[in-house]
């Protein structure tokens, strides 16, 4: 087995694992973080009512349906089977789908837009630059990216959650090198933003969210 099948093996099995821990712990957890609205209806904006966009790694499908309602014709996609059963059963009437974000099942220029809402924390860094890569590729020109990720150096290792017997780890990414791969790939950086943690609802490191579009 390759280092790529080793992660995401041990990605799609951690989440079949919890997924419906995760999905009690964290429920909604866009309700109580307005700048994270915010953001996503700044990207719904850009790429306008109506337009195609993937949420890549959607895990239980809270970001799919917050930008299926903002007008957006939306594709959830995820590795984990159990976590899409979750986002079927809570949100019945959006597509969801399985499928790697190294190589996604998608066109070429298939896309008006893609969001990865937190789902590039398990990817090698050896991996983002295919990562990004396949971004670039199933977006039209002119099409639209938004990325979110925990900002930071040292990666967290979260050993048997809520008592499971998985262990998975979970990588802090610097906004600085996200864009310059951003970059290499072929896109261009519209806008950063990085928020303090906000410990009252868990969190410990900032979080940062890249805006970037592949040039038309």
């Amino acid at each position: 087995m390759t280092d790529t099948e080793d992660f995401l093996t041990a990605t799609r099995t951690f989440y079949d694992t919890v997924a419906e821990d995760y999905a009690g712990h964290f429920g909604d957890h866009l309700a109580d973080r307005p700048l994270d609205r915010v953001l996503l209806g700044g990207f719904a904006e850009r790429v306008g009512t109506g337009g195609s966009v993937a949420d890549l790694g959607c895990g239980t499908g809270v970001a799919t349906a917050h930008l299926a309602s903002l007008g957006l014709s939306v594709l959830g996609l995820d590795l984990s089977m159990a976590m899409l059963g979750v986002a079927r059963r809570e949100h019945p009437g959006l597509r969801f789908g399985q499928g790697s974000m190294l190589d996604l099942p998608l066109a070429d220029g298939a896309l008006a837009g893609v969001v990865s809402w937190y789902s590039i924390i398990h990817t090698p860094d050896g991996e983002l630059p295919r990562l990004f890569g396949e971004f670039h590729r199933v977006l039209a020109p002119g099409g639209h990216l938004l990325l979110a990720f925990q900002a930071g150096e040292a990666p967290l290792r979260l050993d048997r959650p809520w008592g499971r017997p998985v262990v998975l780890d979970f990588h802090r990414r610097r906004p600085d090198r996200m864009a310059e791969l951003l970059a290499d790939a072929g896109f261009a950086l519209g806008s950063r933003t990085v928020r303090p943690a906000d410990e009252a609802r868990g969190e410990s490191v900032p979080q940062a969210f890249l805006y970037a579009h592949k040039p038309a």
